[in-house]
């Protein structure tokens, strides 16, 4: 009963039109025939008035929709005397919302789950004992509480001993990640068993979940310009309806043929099945790892001709490790690495890491910076217990130190270079390992009509031409500034293009290029902002995926379309001949609109992602063995 009451609170001229009807066929029953007729007419040609409002003010914006089909057929109808006919139409109408709705909600229920999730509390830490605060009042530092079961609230890092926690609706892994103490915890992702107390490191707003909720905002109240595609088939099949509609007219002498033809006419297939399947097409990308802003993305992915990666942390792991050092006269390799790590520590580059990193294990002590500063893209400048320090790429240092020279390099590696009190002090060598999926990936995307590719890095032109020829990429620049990507991405004549990238020098190429997708995995919210799509997963393969379902939801998109289209044009041929009446018509054009719907939801494609999982896992135990 109160799933009823909020049907019809949702759905009220569907209900007003189902009352009347019921109205109508007891008052038939009574022998008050005329009455009925009076008020299917009437309730029909108001919602006909009512219809016509909007489609004047669409016609007025240069808009021209299906609506003038719709308003046609109710009004001959009427005039013609189907009122029966004319009650079905506004129903098949009205009822075409709900069913719009409903299948809208059917197709992005992925999304859905992802803002139903989001936590609204946690519990803080005050004084040994734990007290529930709204989640905007969490701040870094926050010592929290996360029961069995209950969801991360915030991004932080494990206290307790050891826990395993699903992070299936962030990175899309579906086994339970074990995490120790020190471990990063996903706000979003789930406890186990076991009650565990976190250090929170980002308030609400800046952790990794919220960051997604935003992004899913933003795609399911987007619009796919697939659907003014649809409406791009307006002219043409109004224009053919009401030509054929006219000449069953002539030909017969008999003006209900006309009415018989525009009621299967009605327009519901087109408008329903492109909504539907984009947004089928986007809950399908949100189950796989990757959040697409729109349905308009989706087409661009669908037609993309050339892709463009960047280099580190997309077609690389993004993780180097250091292999050498080689100081110059003055230094030594623990004095040299130790200034290195010290200064990177205020650098957001992928390398600050690993020098850090490999500092650690061997013992160094880090300093604190007296100041320090980035130059975006090149390095950092840092004063460490009284001495300058610059970090960084080889022609940002040769301005601080004139001595400066190259060191040499083997493929596959890069250089930092080092100047202290602006003499050279020598180079520090790290490589970054290739990403097993990278070249399958590359051959997907050709296999999918993505036929051009380029990589795009900041690295030195050595390292850059030794990840292209593992790959068989066509096109490099290396070096390059975030200007000079945008530059390079822009001269591209080959498109739609594709960029993938990951880092926050990677934010202006990736709103530059028609579809922009950030490898969001780590956090980088500068180029999430700036993307099209965001790949949840440190997984360069979910581009190619993300191709795919743009592909298929385009190709289910205009199927359903073309489906509506077709079986509507067959049944008005046969009622030009007078062999449909308009009632029977009309409950024929409901039956067309729930095939266009049932079509349009395949875009979800739960089956074939599951294909596909299981093909992709058949590859990866083939080349294991």
């Amino acid at each position: 009963m109160a799933s009823g009451i909020r049907l019809v609170r949702r759905y009220p001229v569907v209900a007003l039109t189902v009352a009347i009807g019921l109205v109508g066929a007891m008052l038939a029953l009574a022998g008050a025939g005329w009455l009925v007729a009076w008020i299917f007419s009437g309730y029909a040609l108001a919602i006909a008035a009512w219809q016509a409002v909007g489609m004047v003010r669409d016609l007025l914006r240069g808009h021209w929709g299906l609506d003038v089909l719709a308003v046609t057929a109710i009004i001959a109808t009427v005039v013609v005397g189907e009122y029966v006919a004319a009650l079905i139409v506004v129903l098949m109408l009205t009822g075409g919302e709900a069913l719009e709705d409903y299948a809208g909600r059917r197709a992005k229920r992925e999304l859905d789950a992802l803002l139903a999730r989001a936590p609204q509390r946690a519990h803080r830490v005050v004084d040994d004992h734990f007290v529930d605060v709204p989640i905007d009042e969490v701040r870094p530092g926050d010592v929290l509480l996360v029961r069995p079961s209950e969801i991360v609230p915030v991004d932080g890092t494990l206290r307790s001993a050891e826990t395993a926690v699903d992070e299936s609706s962030i990175t899309g892994e579906s086994l339970p990640v074990e995490k120790r103490a020190g471990d990063d915890l996903l706000s979003g992702s789930v406890n186990g068993h076991v009650a565990v107390q976190m250090t929170a490191t980002a308030r609400a707003a800046d952790s990794q979940y919220q960051q997604i909720v935003a992004l899913v905002a933003e795609a399911a109240a987007s619009k796919a310009p697939v659907v003014r595609l649809a409406d791009r088939y307006a002219v043409p099949f109004t224009a053919f309806s009401l030509l054929l509609a006219g000449v069953a007219w002539w030909v017969s002498g008999d003006p209900v043929r006309f009415a018989e033809v525009l009621v299967l006419a009605t327009p519901c297939p087109l408008l329903i099945a492109a909504p539907v399947a984009f947004m089928g097409g986007m809950s399908r990308a949100a189950r796989n790892g990757v959040i697409v802003k729109g349905g308009g993305v989706l087409e661009q992915l669908a037609r993309a001709r050339t892709a463009v990666f960047d280099k580190t942390g997309t077609l690389t792991h993004g993780s180097p490790e250091l292999v050498a050092v080689r100081p110059e006269a003055g230094f030594d390799a623990d004095e040299l690495l130790a200034l290195v790590a010290s200064a990177e520590q205020y650098s957001s580059h992928v390398l600050a890491a690993s020098m850090i990193d490999a500092a650690t294990e061997r013992g160094l002590r880090l300093s604190e910076a007296d100041a320090a500063r980035e130059a975006a893209t090149n390095g950092v400048v840092a004063r460490i217990r009284g001495r300058e320090v610059v970090v960084g790429k080889f022609a940002f240092v040769l301005e601080h130190a004139p001595e400066a020279r190259r060191t040499p390099i083997a493929p596959g590696e890069l250089a930092v270079y080092v100047a202290v009190d602006g003499r050279y002090a020598g180079a520090l060598l790290a490589r970054d390992r290739l990403r097993d999926d990278a070249r399958e990936t590359l051959a997907r995307l050709e296999a999918l009509g993505v036929t051009h590719t380029m990589m795009l890095t900041g690295d030195a032109q050595a390292t850059a031409d030794h990840i292209a020829a593992e790959l068989g990429i066509e096109r490099v620049r290396a070096e390059c500034l975030p200007a000079d990507k945008v530059q390079e991405v822009a001269a591209i004549t080959e498109r739609p293009v594709i960029m993938v990238g990951d880092g926050v020098n990677d934010a202006p190429v990736l709103a530059a290029a028609d579809v922009g997708i950030a490898m969001g995995a780590r956090g980088a919210t500068a180029a999430s902002e700036s993307a099209d799509a965001v790949i949840l997963v440190d997984d360069v393969s979910r581009t190619a995926k993300a191709v795919e379902i743009g592909r298929d939801t385009v190709r289910i998109a205009l199927q359903s379309i073309w489906l509506g289209i077709v079986v509507s044009v067959g049944l008005m041929v046969v009622a030009a001949f007078g062999y449909i009446p308009a009632t029977a018509g009309a409950l024929l054009q409901e039956f067309v609109d729930l095939a266009a719907i049932l079509a349009a939801l395949r875009a979800i494609g739960g089956r074939r992602d599951a294909a596909s999982t299981v093909a992709a896992a058949a590859r990866v135990g083939a080349t294991a063995r």
